[in-house]
């Protein structure tokens, strides 16, 4: 499967680079010039209403910044679920089906009651163009479909095996696969 907006990337095992082994990260835009995403699974302890107040009662449990990816840290971006895809607030760019990005210089008082959820960001990862396919042609990373309930499950403790236990075929083999496979 290609990277594209809205499907997952698992990283493989043996992707040890400490911004994203483990990870689990939804990709937001994928074109020619390149994909940015965030990651799902890196829960920071900093609460949403520490920093962006006006948001706090409208982001999902847990209620804290999560860790987006090692580019832009010091900016925020949000995902969201739709309650129903011809309500969709002021602010909204979809990304997926119901999954979009909210913009959060929009008053909260235009997004209340359109979502069934929302996560901030602290950054994201970034891939210039071609460097992401490069990426998957290699190994790093397994390309997978998303489920709606991924970006805003309160334990994200799991995430990685959740999703890489659902996958079909041999892919889901991976489950149990050693960094290095040679040396099993």
């Amino acid at each position: 499967m290609q990277p594209a907006a809205g499907l997952l990337l698992l990283a493989a095992p043996a992707l040890q680079d400490p911004n994203f082994a483990d990870t689990v990260v939804l990709l937001l835009d994928v074109n020619e010039e390149g994909a940015l995403g965030v990651v799902l699974n890196r829960p920071s302890q900093v609460l949403v209403a520490d920093v962006l107040e006006p948001w706090r009662d409208v982001v999902a449990e847990p209620e804290v910044l999560f860790r987006g990816g090692p580019v832009g840290l010091d900016g925020a971006l949000a995902v969201g679920r739709l309650r129903d895809v011809r309500d969709a607030p002021v602010g909204w760019r979809p990304v997926r089906g119901l999954l979009g990005m909210i913009d959060l210089d929009t008053p909260t008082e235009l997004v209340d009651g359109s979502l069934s959820a929302m996560r901030v960001f602290a950054g994201y990862a970034g891939w210039g163009a071609h460097q992401l396919e490069g990426e998957v042609e290699r190994g790093d990373w397994y390309v997978v479909d998303c489920d709606l309930d991924d970006a805003f499950v309160v334990d994200t403790t799991d995430l990685w095996r959740s999703v890489m236990r659902r996958q079909p075929g041999s892919l889901a083999w991976h489950l149990n696969r050693p960094v290095d496979p040679d040396l099993n």
